[in-house]
């Protein structure tokens, strides 16, 4: 599951497209002009905070047109500066340069995530070609790279400090990969070639979030519905009928609780039909367009393929490392959904079913056996998981432990909508750290799934502490009733707020390195390690209390839940690589090769690879595959299953050094949680575990290396 968006910011990188993930939502009521444009001053508020009951849509365009002209002679100025360049009149300037863009940039691309409009998302349609031309017009500047070029060459004599050495590095090769070398002709094309790049991922994500909000499954009454939640289905009622809609993943909820197997069958086909049938959102000439552009793209720049070009500047660093690790978790992940496939099999059989498990029955005959097997479900678990308490006695008594933090609410700063809540996190001792904004509950204005992202991000050569943001979609009760969570929604509060702990941590002197701003096949990793206290008995146990009686979660319960941990791994193994090896496939191909029928090309893509198993489909199928299309994760999906490696060890070192302590949690900030990208991100895991990646502790924590289910 995709449970984080991360926003790149610092220096230059400001300038480049980052696509919205967002979903569509009435337009805001117009207000009376205001003569100062919010979003150009540096925020008043503490730490910076954008002031979100100031800003107006009409804000965005004007502010960018003036932050990217004033960056544009910013860039000039150091260009064209007649003194010899040196390390502080040339990089430190470009770091320097460019921060009315990046408070711009972080406000508008958060937003248009968590509580987008209409006029929003043609304002990123629109500007998305303009900001791509924008960073190229930097990148490209020869009089720059010609500067830039020259200190890079005399690296060894500038007697620079480790991560001011790494920063000049990270010039160079940026400007490099983003074709400052190619001839005047080949940077045209390249130029073009953004261009229009950056258009359609603009018009895959609108194509995608338009067909979600516009599609759903009819049921026409309350008894087609049967199993599902009463809640639910409330929610889903229509007028005179009820319309399931659809999550942007090919799984979709309410198959585990639907009784209806036809209903079933109709949701999971209207599912892995879009973006492909037609019409005014279909996306499959897109997908082959963005692809083959790509794949011109890394040609021009001298890769082999797009891949190749992605993951050289990634901890992988080969293609051949990345499906040398795809391979080797595909067939036991393979085997192992067949065996779980086998179990679900058999109570079908039992109740004289007739038919066999198809992708549709996965997950409601899933949960039979799962109760069959640990007598334990939802129901009984969620009245011990009150929001309030999880994040308060489980995410931040946890991170106090580790860490010494904690958390004041504040009620006196503006946010963009009523369900924001403000937290200013003080380390120990006291000192004040950052803000962390919650923004728990779904709504029609933010795009699915879960994420962190960052409005203000450290940096010791500004002055600047962090503010960031932690993004769920977790339904929102009726009025006086209590927020209570699936066990899943737990795991991912404690995931995203590994996240914030790593912006919040974050203690580097350059804008670029700062926060999340780390390789994407590592970013996922202080995350994902943070889940661990979910399940730490310590935890669960501060934590798991019923929200009525306060009376904590019995300890055969809790056995049986933890019990879980490895159920259904095949299946969701199988279903997220299935759809990485989909995404590295289309990123592997020459330009002449790019197919045009995408529904085949899937296929064959599934068979080669050997885990073309049909009661488990991709996570994603191309059509609606926004990670790989619009998100920034081209070539790059893999990287969950990468830090997840890294994560399977480092689980396994804090367990032999005693859990959840001070020493420890110090030791994982100091050598990762700080250090932004400041150095090698397989660097800084070697620091805290003294060895290397293990593939076989993440087979393990898995179960794929167990018979069964």
């Amino acid at each position: 599951m995709c449970r984080t968006l991360f926003l790149r910011r610092g220096g230059l990188a400001l300038a480049l497209l980052v696509p919205s993930l967002c979903r569509a939502s009435p337009a805001p009521t117009p207000q009376p002009p205001m003569t100062e444009n919010p979003l150009l001053p540096e925020s008043p508020l503490p730490y910076g905070m954008p002031p979100f009951d100031r800003i107006r849509e009409a804000d965005y365009v004007p502010a960018f047109e003036k932050a990217m002209a004033d960056h544009l002679r910013e860039v000039e100025a150091v260009a064209s500066d007649p003194d010899k360049p040196t390390f502080d009149n040339t990089i430190v300037a470009l770091e320097r340069s460019g921060q009315e863009l990046a408070r711009v940039s972080a406000v508008f691309d958060n937003l248009n995530q968590a509580d987008t409009t209409p006029g929003m998302q043609k304002i990123d349609s629109d500007m998305a070609p303009v900001r791509a031309a924008h960073a190229d017009a930097i990148h490209m500047n020869p009089a720059l790279f010609a500067r830039i070029g020259a200190l890079y060459d005399a690296r060894s004599s500038l007697g620079l400090d480790a991560e001011s050495l790494r920063l000049l590095e990270r010039y160079h090769r940026d400007f490099v990969r983003a074709g400052a070398r190619l001839s005047g002709p080949d940077k045209e094309r390249l130029r073009a070639l953004n261009r229009e790049l950056a258009s359609l991922e603009s018009t895959f994500t609108q194509n995608v979030l338009n067909e979600v909000n516009a599609s759903g499954v009819a049921a026409a009454d309350a008894a087609d519905l049967a199993g599902l939640p009463a809640a639910e289905i409330a929610a889903d009622r229509k007028g005179g009928g009820y319309v399931i809609a659809l999550d942007n993943t090919t799984g979709q909820p309410p198959l585990v609780y639907l009784e209806n197997r036809p209903l079933r069958e109709r949701i999971m086909e209207a599912s892995l039909a879009r973006g492909s049938r037609g019409g005014p959102y279909d996306n499959r000439a897109v997908v082959s367009r963005i692809a083959r552009l790509r794949a011109e793209q890394a040609a021009l720049l001298g890769y082999d393929t797009f891949a190749a070009f992605t993951v050289e500047d990634q901890t992988a660093r080969t293609v051949g490392a990345v499906n040398g690790l795809l391979s080797r978790l595909a067939a036991p992940a393979i085997a192992k959904a067949r065996r779980e496939a086998t179990d679900m099999q058999a109570i079908v059989d039992a109740q004289h079913g007739g038919f066999q498990i198809a992708s549709w029955d996965w997950a409601y005959y899933a949960e039979k056996v799962r109760r069959a097997r640990y007598s334990v479900d939802e129901a009984q678990l969620r009245p011990y998981f009150e929001l309030n308490r999880v994040l308060e006695d489980g995410v931040f008594f946890a991170a106090n432990r580790l860490y010494g933090l904690t958390f004041r609410e504040r009620h006196d700063l503006p946010v963009y909508n009523p369900d924001v809540r403000v937290f200013e996190v003080f380390d120990a001792h006291a000192k004040p750290l950052g803000l962390l904004l919650e923004d728990f509950y779904a709504r029609p204005s933010k795009q699915g799934g879960a994420w962190m992202n960052e409005y203000v991000t450290q940096s010791s050569l500004l002055g600047r502490r962090p503010v960031v943001g932690n993004h769920h979609n977790i339904p929102k009760p009726g009025p006086g009733e209590p927020t209570l969570l699936t066990f899943d929604e737990v795991v991912t509060l404690f995931h995203e707020f590994g996240h914030g702990l790593h912006g919040l941590f974050s203690n580097v002197r350059y804008p670029l390195f700062g926060g999340t701003a780390v390789p994407t096949d590592f970013v996922e990793y202080p995350s994902q390690v943070n889940e661990m206290w979910a399940e730490w008995p310590e935890v669960v146990r501060h934590y798991a209390r019923h929200y009525q009686t306060g009376e904590p979660i019995p300890s055969a319960l809790l056995d049986k839940m933890l019990a879980t941990s490895k159920f259904n791994q095949g299946y969701e193994t199988a279903e997220y690589l299935e759809a990485t090896l989909i995404d590295q496939a289309w990123h592997e191909l020459k330009p002449a090769d790019i197919p045009v029928d995408v529904a085949a090309f899937e296929a064959a893509t599934l068979h080669r690879c050997g885990v073309d198993f049909a009661p488990v489909p991709p996570r994603y199928r191309s059509t609606y595959f926004s990670h790989s299309f619009s998100g920034g994760y081209a070539a790059n999906y893999y990287a969950y299953i990468w830090a997840d490696v890294l994560v399977a060890d480092t689980i396994e070192w804090f367990k032999a050094h005693g859990g959840l302590t001070r020493e420890n949690g110090e030791l994982f900030r100091s050598t990762v949680l700080s250090r932004g990208d400041s150095r090698e991100a397989i660097g800084m895991f070697r620091s805290l575990t003294g060895g290397e990646p293990d593939v076989g502790a993440l087979v393990r924590r898995r179960g794929l290396d167990q018979g069964g289910n």
